[in-house]
């Protein structure tokens, strides 16, 4: 099931105090990048985050899920409607992202 651009609009406007948030469509789905490196997704109309030390620390209680077949997993987000909760999130787990692939 692809997720709906409405889902995709009200994250993006949860997500709207933090600089340089971007997405990218792909295959129904949507990549989240923070400041050009990749944070997580939205799949199946939830939004999911890498399984970062920092991102564990504060949703202790979350457990893994697999945004598509195949896929490694991530963490689900339960608390999307707190925009301080979102932003304090994706600001901890900036630093553990991997920077962003060259393109070739």
């Amino acid at each position: 099931m692809a997720s709906s651009k409405d889902y995709l609009d009200f994250i993006l406007e949860q997500l709207s105090e933090l600089d340089d948030i971007t997405y990218r469509a792909m295959m129904g789905e949507y990549i989240i990048y923070y400041r050009g490196k990749v944070v997580g997704g939205i799949y199946d109309d939830r939004f999911l985050v890498k399984p970062v030390k920092s991102v564990v620390k504060m949703m202790p209680e979350v457990g893994l899920e697999l945004p598509y077949e195949g896929a490694k997993e991530m963490l689900l987000v339960d608390n999307v409607e707190n925009k301080e909760f979102l932003r304090n999130l994706l600001e901890a787990m900036y630093e553990e992202l991997p920077a962003p692939k060259k393109k070739k």
